[in-house]
């Protein structure tokens, strides 16, 4: 007995035909659509402060309008955490749409995640709660369940357990549906989407994942026919790795050791899961809380030319005198060395100097710094521009993690019939460790090398987690992974990005996948809304690292 769950939505934005798509490129049992991330959660509490029945992603409603018949006349249920800071007032809209439309179906909604009158001063504050929620709404015959804050995962894990009839303490089963809803959750990411090695097939326009889910929490990663991109031991690996840390992916209902997982191709676009092992999860659940840091402005000059240390020299004192008659918070400059000698084009013989404030009071970063920029206009460096004027100034988030009992949240399904079903938090619990390292393969016999980039016999994909990013870096052979696992240390890895080597690095081994996971602590921040760097959620991190040279064994080149 198979379930088959497929994705529609990897992000709030995402493509928006991806519903239909799904729903008419083949057959599906469940279609989930993943709406929320830590940013999110700040844009749908901004929402809220200007309307209290905001507070959920209104796309959903727009693309139900034009589905809801195709997914009722196939008798597919949809899954969504769409209701971010406001389930019950999405679950209404659901339900006057269907009316208005006249399609009868019937729609639950999960709560419980919601502690932001815990937590004095947060804009948004809500534990990432589990699948048996979800569960409970399908077991009840619900046809649209609509969450707030759930894990990822847990998208995946509800309808698999009320499927399979899965209790709480079958955690092998659990955990190998969290890694299928892993996979799952970012959408077109599993199917060639933002791939390292994305010339190995089309990716113009990737299809949607979709897992083949069995009893035992084994699974087949594939996608509909004739749609793009393309799903290889490759792309699932990268997805498996993407915001994850050590061995141990805890979740609140099991924590998945990915160290078991074994992925095995199966077929064209066909991948399996298999060997998942699980362990009673955490006794805390995590609580991400979103608060307002105060406020951002930034400026762009553009240097053109020749002298452009000079120009950027003069423009910083001129800048930094005009800005000390009302001082920000804090002040950072960047040169990005965008220029060219003697360059064919006027962009290309430019480089860009980037300035960003932040303060408390909107006033500071916001006249201070537009009345200092323009008024340069005529008195500064020669060919003085820039890329756009600076505006008012901008609120800007701090996103924090905390963590609290699991019997601490009151998760309840709110069934189609309007009764409410508190559910129990996981009784079997674990508190969270870390592994030891497992051993290294044997290293290459000394053979000769070649200086060139990593990339060229390595995968990466990075991303972020508050304010921290990871790394994972997987190569396709066991002969590149017995030099990765010895050459790429955490002391290598600092040495080839030099941003991290004032932070920490924690390096984790994941032989079964050919893969290191590098955690790099606090190069984001406060998190991805506060904007620390060029890049705020580390997307290209790992695409920067494998641009970087090492001396390869010739061997594997």
């Amino acid at each position: 007995m198979t379930l088959r769950i497929g994705n529609a939505s990897g992000f709030y934005g995402d493509r928006f035909d991806a519903l239909r798509e799904m729903l008419t490129g083949g057959e599906l049992d469940v279609l989930t659509g993943d709406y929320l991330a830590e940013l999110t959660m700040l844009i749908l509490g901004r929402d809220r402060l200007k309307d209290p029945a905001a507070g959920y992603a209104r796309t959903f409603l727009r693309q139900l309008e034009d589905c809801l018949g195709l997914a009722h006349e196939r008798s597919v249920k949809i899954v969504a955490n769409a209701g971010g800071l406001n389930p019950a007032g999405l679950a209404d809209a659901v339900r006057e749409l269907a009316g208005r439309l006249g399609i009868p179906v019937r729609v639950a909604h999960v709560e419980g995640d919601d502690l932001t009158a815990r937590h004095p001063g947060s804009l948004a504050a809500h534990a990432y709660l589990g699948g048996f929620g979800i569960a409970e709404c399908l077991s009840a015959g619900a046809d649209i369940v609509v969450t707030g804050r759930v894990t990822d995962a847990a998208l995946v894990t509800g309808p698999a357990a009320a499927h399979f009839g899965w209790r709480p303490t079958d955690h092998d089963r659990l955990a190998g549906a969290v890694v299928a809803g892993h996979v799952l959750e970012c959408g077109t990411q599993a199917t060639g989407g933002n791939y390292s090695f994305f010339g190995d097939g089309d990716v113009r326009r990737p299809g949607f994942p979709l897992a083949e889910i069995h009893e035992d929490g084994s699974c087949v990663i594939t996608k509909h026919p004739g749609t793009g991109g393309f799903v290889d031991v490759g792309t699932v690996t990268a997805q498996l790795l993407y915001e994850t840390g050590g061995a141990r992916y805890a979740g609140p209902d099991v924590t998945a050791r990915l160290d078991t997982v074994r992925l095995v191709q199966d077929g064209p676009d066909r991948v399996r899961i298999e060997g998942v092992r699980g362990e009673a999860p955490p006794p805390t659940l995590k609580v991400g809380r979103n608060r307002l840091g105060g406020f951002r402005n930034e400026v762009t000059f553009v240097l053109t030319g020749l002298g452009i240390e000079a120009k950027a020299a003069l423009v910083r004192e001129q800048m930094g005198d005009a800005l000390a008659k009302t001082p920000p918070a804090e002040v950072r400059w960047e040169l990005v060395r965008t220029d060219r000698a003697d360059a064919d084009t006027e962009e290309t013989a430019s480089a860009l100097l980037r300035l960003v404030v932040r303060d408390p009071d909107q006033a500071t970063v916001g006249r201070a710094l537009s009345g200092a920029a323009i008024e340069l206009a005529l008195a500064s460096y020669p060919g003085f521009h820039v890329v756009a004027p600076p505006g008012k100034g901008a609120p800007y988030g701090v996103f924090e993690d905390v963590y609290v009992p699991q019997d601490a949240v009151d998760h309840g399904a709110v069934l189609p019939d309007g009764n409410r079903l508190s559910v129990l938090p996981a009784q079997d619990t674990l508190v969270l460790e870390t592994l030891e390292e497992p051993p290294l393969p044997e290293p290459l016999p000394a053979g000769p090398t070649r200086r060139a980039p990593l990339g060229l016999i390595a995968g990466a994909r990075s991303g972020d987690k508050g304010g921290n990013a990871n790394v994972g870096v997987w190569v396709r052979t066991d002969e590149a992974w017995r030099w990765l696992a010895h050459e790429l240390t955490a002391d290598r890895f600092r040495e080839l990005l030099p941003e991290s080597r004032p932070l920490r690095v924690v390096r984790h081994v994941l032989p079964g996948l050919r893969a290191l996971n590098f955690v790099v602590e606090g190069i984001l921040g406060e998190g991805v809304a506060s904007q620390a760097r060029f890049d705020p959620q580390a997307k290209a991190l790992g695409e920067w690292l494998r641009s970087r040279h090492l001396d390869i064994p010739e061997v594997l080149l």
